[in-house]
């Protein structure tokens, strides 16, 4: 059975997620041994007809959540059954539009279970012309979406879509449970920095998915049928931890050019990154080939 054919499947089955819940020997010593995975790509993003050289981000680390407030827990040692253990990602992306700047963050917030459906995702944009926000919660009758914007036509709203997969969390699925991505045709909502990116408002949208390993890589593509002309594929390592090695994206935007996105991959760490806050902690950036600079 494919998961995520059935929005009564996608619905129940976070409720038999633990705090427990591994799907993979070796992932629980992996993702809780007090250290966030830091992996620096090098970016070539589509944006207004051409493609802009900048610095992508991923970072990957287990939290304990709540399930009912759906946010990180303080004193999750008394939380109970309101606990579950999440693999969260923070996945930014940087780069230069002409005289201005471009900075997105998606967080993404997947039960480590590597089945449940993910509880919650947030999308941040900021450049000169104004910023904006979009947040899904997944809700009992599916995914509560809101969105603010400086554009008219983009906020501030609050609309309802049903419970199916997100392009957003396959990229921690993957480092979960590639084997839980559906494959065929499938609906999918896509992902939030397109939407920003082409303005086109979150929708459920038919794909065609399809997973093909290659020796040591594996890759995960997303044709989209529908909404759109996107083709996303994602490369990832076959092996556990399944360490994601490169994405493109290949789309027109809304100057009519088609062109492809590319991440490839430049340095991963491992650290306590809350922690290293200090002048001398830049060592870190400067190790992963990002800016040290302001």
């Amino acid at each position: 059975m494919k998961l995520f054919s059935s929005t009564l499947l996608f619905l129940t089955t976070i409720l038999s997620a633990t705090a427990a819940d591994w799907p993979e020997a070796g992932a629980r010593a992996y993702w809780n041994q007090g250290k966030a995975e830091i992996s620096s790509y090098a970016l070539n993003q589509n944006r207004y007809g051409e493609l802009h050289a900048g610095d992508a981000v991923l970072i990957f680390v287990s939290e304990p959540f709540s399930r009912s407030k759906q946010v990180k827990l303080d004193d999750y040692a008394t939380a109970g059954d309101d606990l579950v253990n999440v693999l969260k990602l923070n996945f930014t992306k940087k780069f230069l539009t002409g005289i201005y700047p471009y900075s997105l963050m998606l967080s993404t917030f997947t039960p480590a279970d590597g089945v449940s459906p993910t509880l919650k995702t947030t999308m941040t944009g900021q450049e000169w012309c104004g910023h904006v926000f979009s947040q899904a919660n997944l809700r009992s009758d599916g995914y509560e979406m809101q969105d603010f914007s400086y554009f008219e036509t983009e906020g501030d709203t609050k609309s309802t879509l049903p419970a199916t997969l997100l392009e957003d969390e396959i990229w921690s699925r993957i480092r979960l449970n590639p084997g839980s991505l559906p494959t065929g045709k499938i609906g999918i909502i896509p992902g939030q920095f397109v939407a920003r990116l082409t303005h086109r408002p979150q929708k459920v949208e038919q794909a065609e998915a399809v997973q093909t390993a290659k020796n040591d890589l594996t890759e995960y593509s997303l044709k989209y049928l529908t909404g759109s002309d996107r083709v996303l594929t994602i490369s990832f390592q076959t092996a556990f931890p399944h360490q994601i090695i490169s994405w493109q994206e290949t789309y027109t935007d809304f100057s009519g050019k088609q062109l492809t996105t590319t991440g490839k991959l430049t340095k991963t760490i491992l650290t306590d990154y809350w922690k290293r806050h200090g002048n001398s902690d830049r060592e870190l950036r400067r190790e992963l080939g990002l800016s040290t600079e302001r």
